[in-house]
């Protein structure tokens, strides 16, 4: 398997797996300007949570090789028309007059994450990506099996998104620098002809990793249909299964004022049961100051018999040596699956 380090320093390597750009909303959602294709520097610094200048920096150092993936420093007309079309909607946020701006293709975003050292989400996505890559190589896909279907589908996924990109956005694109009473109608119809040339993009991404992932395991679907849910639907999906192994009065408490706590209930023989429920990304583990706040909350403000922390990840040792030394009972992914899939949860009998 590539080491980090190595895809630190090889341009190579970076090279190799720069397609693979689905790795970035895997572990933390980026944002898009309305072309749904760019972001600024100032975005591409809130994504990794380090300062513009770490960014700015980093652009000094490699630009030629930023430039060949996607980042595209805007000057004169071509910014003017820019800013017009996806920056009117940030009021205050891009004094004038600025003589340039930066704007970065989602290829350049991932290739700073294979750049940048200082950033833990960098680093979940530089651990994210060279998973990917050790599952395809070492789980490759039976094209066989796959069957005809998968194939046509395929094929009419690709030919519709080669449409949308390379023929109805560009219209659009065309149409709107032309028009002027119905410019903010035309832009807004390519905004949802871009959301839908993206969403196949991901559907496409989604079931490549399904297959690359598939194996002969006992609780298929389950951990997928689980991925897909939001944090409001996963809370409520634990909260299904702690009513189904008896408990009572669970209540879901996500959100604001929730305390410290995702959902309360009281198990079968009395006991009082608090929850947190964490959907994270599968290779972005639960880290110790987690469990550190929960603790606060399930042992002090809520006095609690039973503490469950419930991930949709793993959880790091140092997580799981608190949890064993204060008596959090920890619901990892693959007991998560067990759960969902049937198997009553031990602490709760």
């Amino acid at each position: 398997m590539i080491a980090e380090a190595a895809l630190l320093e090889s341009k190579t390597l970076r090279d190799s797996v720069l397609q693979r750009t689905e790795v970035l909303d895997k572990v933390k959602a980026l944002s898009l300007l309305p072309d749904g294709m760019h972001v600024t520097t100032a975005m591409v610094a809130a994504y990794f949570e380090v300062a513009d200048t770490v960014i700015n920096n980093l652009l000094s150092r490699h630009r030629q090789e930023l430039e060949s993936n996607g980042l595209r420093v805007l000057r004169g007309s071509e910014l003017l028309e820019f800013k017009e079309l996806n920056l009117s909607s940030y009021p205050g946020s891009y004094p004038q007059p600025r003589s340039s701006l930066a704007i970065w293709s989602r290829r350049a975003v991932l290739n700073v994450a294979m750049l940048l050292r200082d950033s833990d989400v960098a680093r979940q996505v530089r651990t994210y990506l060279l998973d990917m890559e050790y599952l395809a190589r070492t789980h490759p896909v039976d094209t066989q099996a796959s069957g005809t279907s998968r194939t046509l589908d395929d094929r009419i996924d690709q030919r519709i998104t080669h449409i949308l990109g390379k023929t109805v956005v560009p219209m659009f694109n065309a149409l709107i620098e032309t028009s002027g009473e119905h410019r903010r109608e035309l832009i807004a119809l390519r905004e949802d002809v871009q959301r839908i040339e993206q969403r196949l993009c991901d559907h496409d991404t989604r079931i490549t990793d399904l297959e690359l992932t598939r194996g002969p395991r006992p609780y298929t679907g389950i951990m997928a249909s689980i991925d897909a849910m939001n944090w409001r639907e996963f809370e409520h999906h634990v909260a299904v299964l702690l009513r189904r192994d008896g408990c009572t009065d669970v209540i879901v408490h996500g959100g604001p004022g929730d305390r410290g706590v995702d959902v309360t209930a009281r198990a079968a023989d009395g006991r009082s049961v608090v929850a947190q429920c964490k959907s994270f990304a599968p290779y972005r583990p639960v880290w110790s100051g987690e469990l550190q706040k929960f603790l606060g909350a399930s042992h002090v403000q809520h006095a609690a018999d039973v503490a469950l922390f419930v991930a949709t990840t793993s959880f790091t040792p140092d997580a799981r040596a608190i949890a064993e030394s204060y008596g959090v009972t920890l619901v990892d992914r693959a007991h998560l699956e067990k759960w969902s899939a049937g198997v009553p949860l031990s602490v709760l009998q």
